[in-house]
């Protein structure tokens, strides 16, 4: 019996083999992990030309038209998550490659948008470095009680963030490009206008799906309207804001401050200003990173794959 092979790729804290029972598999496949990211296109095709089954975490590795008619042992793509854009579904198609996907919950970006939140209006990473290095208090945080909310985008995630804010005694203000008074009232938010969103928001907060009309939303235009006491939080997707306007409004402590989840290119470059910044609290795209997500993702991966070892 032909034993496949499976690259399980970009498991970043090497965890994917002890999240779930991946013996099912042993009988029929070779499982290969790598923890270590490739960005440049031939480098990935190099390491894939030898797999017929390729599980992806997220967006972390694309898989473009012109990576997948490259790989011509590939038969499956075992993809976590209800949706990838970054894989070329209909190139998948033309190659005959099947394209699985996985569970989903929204709870620990929900959760980890708070943890931003909280964090961030009280300098948890500077009050902590400083008992780390021997000092005491060096800020003075922010009150969220009596403060606004500004949540961009009222889907599954901010709905529920949103919610969350009432229980901290925070004025709720809402908008996106489809929104309706009657779904804000829902999460208990006004909607306003977008230029309202931003000038009013002590914490905004982005809440939306990666598109062509959500692409460079907030800019320089945006950021212009903000408070100087204001807190941009992104746990969302990066290219949802102007990269290079954020950084320059942070150089220039036209905000407050920004807690950052995603970014453009990721990994992060090593030189990159939000590395450095010290307005920014950044994290390296964990929102969804969690025990119980992992689980889910990494269960019904094992589960997609054995159902088409069955078939083939």
């Amino acid at each position: 019996m032909k034993k496949y092979e499976i690259a399980v790729l970009d498991d970043y804290q090497n965890v994917a083999l002890e999240s779930v029972d991946w013996s099912v598999l042993r009988d029929r496949a070779h499982i290969a992990v790598f923890q270590n990211h490739l960005a440049d296109p031939d480098a990935v095709i190099e390491r894939l030309l030898p797999f017929d089954v390729v599980c992806v975490m997220r967006e972390r590795t694309p898989l473009p038209r012109n990576v997948i008619e490259r790989l011509p042992n590939l038969k499956l793509i075992a993809s976590t998550g209800t949706v990838n854009a970054s894989i070329d579904v209909a190139a998948a198609s033309d190659h005959g490659i099947a394209v699985v996907h996985t569970g989903y919950r929204s709870e620990p970006t929900i959760e980890f948008t708070w943890a931003l939140i909280l964090a961030s209006t009280r300098h948890i990473v500077t009050e902590s470095n400083s008992v780390r290095s021997g000092g005491w208090q060096q800020t003075v945080g922010a009150d969220l009680r009596g403060k606004t909310l500004g949540v961009l985008g009222l889907g599954n995630v901010g709905s529920q963030v949103a919610r969350i804010g009432t229980a901290f005694g925070m004025k709720l203000i809402a908008w996106s490009q489809n929104m309706t008074p009657e779904t804000s009232k829902v999460a208990g938010a006004i909607l306003v206008s977008k230029d309202q969103l931003f000038e009013q928001a002590d914490v905004l907060t982005i809440h939306l799906v990666l598109s062509s009309r959500t692409r460079g939303l907030v800019g320089a235009a945006e950021f212009e309207k903000m408070k100087p006491t204001a807190w941009l939080i992104n746990a969302s997707r990066g290219p949802i804001v102007d990269e290079q306007a954020l950084i320059n409004v942070l150089k220039n402590k036209k905000i407050a401050g920004a807690a950052i989840d995603v970014f453009n290119t990721e990994p992060l470059p090593p030189s990159h200003p939000f590395r450095t910044l010290d307005n920014v609290l950044a994290t390296p795209h964990i929102g969804y990173v969690s025990q119980g997500l992992y689980k889910t993702f990494y269960e019904d991966t094992v589960s997609n794959i054995r159902k088409w070892l069955d078939t083939h």
